[in-house]
C-alpha cells in the first residue's frame, strides 16, 4: 500500500512521491519545512505545537461515465450541460480558493459513452495508452478515486489493464504492467476468490501537508496523514456475473468499513474520507444493500463521505430535496452527522466539502459542525433567467482529439434507414417509437438461441420486454430521438443506451401480470375526481417502465388504481393469459438477475440463458439485417394503453420541448401542449394527456 511504500524511501523520494503536483495541499512550502513533511511532530518546531486550525476543501466528481467532453455521440453535437472538461474549470476554481484540496473520483467512470465503448471493445486502448477518460483526469491531478458497478462491464481482464495492473484474480495476468489510471483505487468490500484478498487496495494513507492559522494569527504549515477508503455496491455480482462469478465476491459497506477504519485509524491517519459509490436508502441495512449511506456514515471514525450511482444531488436545498430520510440533513449538508456530498452526474456537478481542522499542537481532528458541503453546477442561471455554462477547460479536449475523433468516425458507421422519427419523448404515454425495434431484436436473437441449442424450451412462446431508457430524468435532451432517414451506429446506441447483455428468462403468465404491475409503478394514482392539475409520471425510473411492443400481447393500466392492481384485461393472441402458461421473456442481465423487485424469480434463478452479447450489439446487427426501418413494421405496436376514465382536472406530465408532432405521429391523439416550459429550469415541456381517448 502506499503508507507502506513511503515509510520505506528515503526523505527525497517520499517528498517527490507524496507531492507530485504543485496544487497538492500546499506543497510549495514543503522545502522549507523539512520536519513537518517527515511527520514527526517533536522536532523541536515550536509552531508545529501551538494549536492551529484548518479548511481542507474535499473535492468529488462522480459517475462521469467517459463524458470527458461535453459532447453527445448519440447526437453528434456539443451539449454544454455536462462533460468533464467543465468539471474541470470548477476544480481549477476551488484550487485557487482553497489553499488545501483533495481531489477524488467516485467512481462509474470508464463506462457511458461511444468513446467508452470504442475504446474498450472497438479498438481496443493498448497496454502503453491510458483511457482516455483517465488521461483528461491526469491534468487535474486527482489524489485517489474509488470503483464504480460500471467500472466491471468491460470484464476483469480490461479492468486489470486499465488501473496498471496487478490484480490477482482468475484469468488476469496479474504481472501486466500498463500505464495504468494515474491515481489509487481504493475499493475495500470487494474480494479475489483466488486470494481472498481485496481485489485492490482497499485504502490509502495520503500524507500532506496543510497550510494552516495558528491561534496566534500566523500562517503555519503542519503535516497530517489523509485515509481515503472507497466502496462499491454488491450489485456487480448479479449484473456483471458473467465475468465476476467465482472470482471475486462482495461484502457489505459497513462490515468493509468496520474492519479497515480502524486499520487506518492505527496506521496513524488522522482523517478519514470514505468514497461510496452508492447513495441513501431508508431500508433497513443488508450486506448486499445497494445504497448504504445512511448507515455506512454511522460507522466511528468516517470523518466525510462522498457518495454517488443514484446520479443524484446532496446536499439539495430545492423544495422537494431527493433526499429526506431521518438523518438526512440537507440545510447543513450532513448524513447523521458527517458531512457529506452526491454530485450528480457526468460531470454536471463538483461537491465540495469544506472540512473545519483543528490542531491541538500533535493532531488533528475534525469540526462537524463547522464543516460546510455544497454542489457548485456547471449550469446556472443569469439575472434574466438564461442558462450561463461553466467555460470548458482548454487543456482537456487537445489531450483525447484523437481519440475523440476516431469514435465519432465509427459511429457514424451506417447500418439502414427509418422512415419515422424513432423516439422516447412519448413513451411513457403509449408510443412505442423507439422500443419496439429492441424488443423485436431481442425477440429474435433469443428465439433463434432456443431453437439452435435449448430444444427443452423450444416449443414455449418467446417474447421481450423493453424500457424507455432515456425518458427525461436528466432533462430536455435526456431522450431517446433518431430522426428519420440513414441509420447509424450512433442511433443504435441512442436506442439501448446501457451495455447490458441479453439475458433469457422463464417465467408463466402470473409472473408477467406481476411483473407489468411493478412497471406501471411509473405512473402516479390518478384521482378522477380531483379538479386540479395531477402529475402523471412519478418518481419511478423510466429505465424500469418494461413494456410489450408486439401484437400478441394486449393489455391496459388503470392509473386511477394503487400499485398492484393497475393491469387490466391481459391478452395473449387474444386470449385471456393463462396464469399457469410458460413464456420466455428477452430481457437485459440487470433485470434477469436484480428484478427482485419486480417478480421473486428475476434474482437470476428463472435465467434459461446468460448470452455474451450486448443488447446494443444485437440491436445492431439487427438492423444490419432489416435496415429498412418503417413505422409500420418497427414503430407502431401499441400491447397497451391507459384504461379510459374521464378525468375533472387536467393529468399532466412533462417531455421535450416542442415535441407535439412526435405524439401525433404516433397517434396519441389525448396529448396536447399546456406550457412551453414547465418550469423546471430543464428545457422541458408541460404536456396534457386526456385519459378518456
Amino acid at each position: 500500500m502506499q503508507d507502506t511504500f513511503l515509510r520505506g524511501q528515503p526523505f527525497a523520494a517520499r517528498l517527490a512521491f507524496v507531492f507530485p503536483r504543485r496544487h497538492a495541499l500546499g506543497a510549495l512550502a514543503c522545502a522549507a519545512l523539512l520536519a513537518a513533511c517527515g511527520g514527526n511532530d517533536d522536532d523541536g518546531d515550536s509552531s508545529a505545537a501551538t494549536p492551529a486550525t484548518a479548511t481542507l476543501a474535499v473535492l468529488e466528481t462522480t459517475d462521469l461515465h467517459f463524458n470527458v467532453r461535453s459532447f453527445d455521440y448519440f447526437k453528434l453535437a456539443e451539449d454544454k450541460t455536462y462533460g468533464f472538461e467543465r468539471t474541470a474549470t470548477l476544480v481549477r476554481a476551488a484550487r485557487k480558493e482553497f489553499a488545501n484540496t483533495l481531489l477524488v473520483d467516485n467512481g462509474d467512470t470508464i463506462q457511458g459513452t461511444a468513446l467508452a465503448d470504442y475504446e474498450a471493445t472497438v479498438s481496443p486502448i493498448p497496454c502503453t495508452q491510458q483511457l482516455s477518460m483517465y488521461k483528461a483526469m491526469g491534468a487535474l491531478g486527482f489524489d485517489a478515486g474509488t470503483l464504480g458497478n460500471h467500472e466491471f462491464n468491460y470484464g476483469l481482464p480490461f479492468l486489470n489493464q486499465v488501473l496498471g495492473g496487478g490484480l490477482e484474480v482468475d484469468g488476469v495476468d496479474d504481472t501486466k504492467k500498463c500505464a495504468g489510471n494515474g491515481y489509487p483505487a481504493v475499493l475495500a468490500n470487494v474480494y479475489s476468490s483466488k486470494t481472498k484478498k481485496p481485489l485492490v487496495q482497499p485504502y490509502t494513507v495520503l500524507e500532506r501537508t496543510l497550510v494552516a492559522k495558528s491561534s496566534d494569527g500566523k500562517d503555519v504549515q503542519l503535516p497530517i496523514k489523509i485515509g481515503v477508503i472507497g466502496f462499491t455496491t454488491p450489485g456487480i455480482m448479479n449484473w456483471d456475473k458473467r465475468f465476476l462469478e467465482g472470482k471475486v465476491y462482495t461484502e457489505g459497506a459497513v462490515e468493509a468499513a468496520q474492519k479497515y477504519v480502524p486499520e487506518l485509524r492505527a496506521k496513524g491517519a488522522q482523517l478519514v474520507v470514505a468514497l461510496l459509490h452508492g447513495g441513501l436508502d431508508a431500508s433497513s441495512y443488508s450486506p448486499t444493500m445497494e445504497n448504504p449511506g445512511l448507515h455506512l456514515s454511522k460507522v466511528p471514525g468516517i470523518d466525510a463521505m462522498v457518495m454517488g450511482h443514484q446520479h443524484s444531488v446532496f446536499p439539495d436545498l430545492s423544495a422537494k430535496p431527493a433526499f429526506t430520510q431521518a438523518g438526512v440533513d440537507n440545510k447543513a449538508g450532513t448524513i447523521n452527522g458527517v458531512p457529506a456530498v452526491m454530485a450528480s452526474s457526468w460531470g454536471k456537478s463538483l461537491g465540495v466539502i469544506q472540512l473545519a481542522l483543528k490542531w491541538d499542537g500533535k493532531a488533528w481532528s475534525v469540526d462537524k459542525a463547522a464543516s460546510k458541503s455544497e454542489l457548485r453546477n456547471i449550469q446556472t442561471k443569469d439575472a434574466a433567467g438564461a442558462n450561463v455554462f461553466v467555460a470548458a477547460d482548454p487543456a482537456v479536449a487537445p489531450l483525447i482529439e484523437s481519440q475523440h475523433q476516431a469514435a465519432i468516425n465509427y459511429v457514424k458507421t451506417p447500418i439502414g434507414n427509418t422512415d419515422f422519427r424513432m423516439s422516447t419523448l412519448f413513451a411513457d404515454v403509449g408510443d412505442p417509437g423507439a422500443i419496439q425495434i429492441v424488443n423485436q431484436a431481442q425477440q429474435a436473437y433469443v428465439a433463434a438461441y432456443i431453437q439452435a441449442n435449448l430444444p427443452q424450451y423450444a416449443q414455449l412462446p418467446v417474447l421481450s420486454v423493453s424500457a424507455p431508457f432515456k425518458s427525461g430524468f436528466q432533462g430536455g435532451k435526456d431522450f431517446t430521438d433518431v430522426a428519420a432517414g440513414p441509420l447509424a451506429i450512433y442511433n443504435a446506441a441512442d436506442l439501448y443506451l446501457y451495455p447490458n447483455t441479453v439475458y433469457a428468462v422463464k417465467v408463466n403468465g402470473a409472473d408477467i401480470k406481476d411483473w407489468l404491475e411493478a412497471a406501471a409503478k411509473r405512473f402516479n394514482q390518478i384521482d378522477p375526481a380531483k379538479a386540479g392539475e395531477q402529475a402523471l409520471i412519478s418518481t419511478f425510473p423510466g429505465y424500469n417502465f418494461d413494456m410489450f411492443t408486439t401484437a400478441d400481447v394486449q393489455y391496459e393500466i388503470d392509473v386511477t388504481q394503487p400499485v398492484g392492481s393497475r393491469i387490466k384485461g391481459l391478452t395473449y393472441k387474444g386470449q385471456p393469459i393463462d396464469p399457469a402458461q410458460e413464456f420466455v421473456i428477452a430481457t437485459n442481465n440487470y433485470r434477469a438477475t436484480s428484478g427482485k423487485s419486480f417478480i421473486p424469480k428475476l434474482d437470476g434463478s428463472a435465467t434459461i440463458w446468460a448470452s455474451p452479447d450486448a443488447n446494443r450489439d444485437v440491436v445492431i446487427e439487427y438492423v444490419r439485417k432489416n435496415p429498412q426501418v418503417t413505422r409500420v413494421a418497427n414503430g407502431a405496436a401499441k400491447s397497451w394503453r391507459f384504461t379510459q376514465v374521464t378525468t375533472a382536472g387536467d393529468v399532466v406530465f412533462s417531455s421535450g420541448a416542442d415535441a407535439l408532432p412526435v405524439a401525433q405521429a404516433a397517434g396519441l391523439a389525448g396529448v396536447s401542449l399546456l406550457a412551453a416550459d414547465d418550469g423546471s429550469g430543464k428545457g422541458m415541456a408541460k404536456y396534457k394527456i386526456d385519459l378518456s381517448k
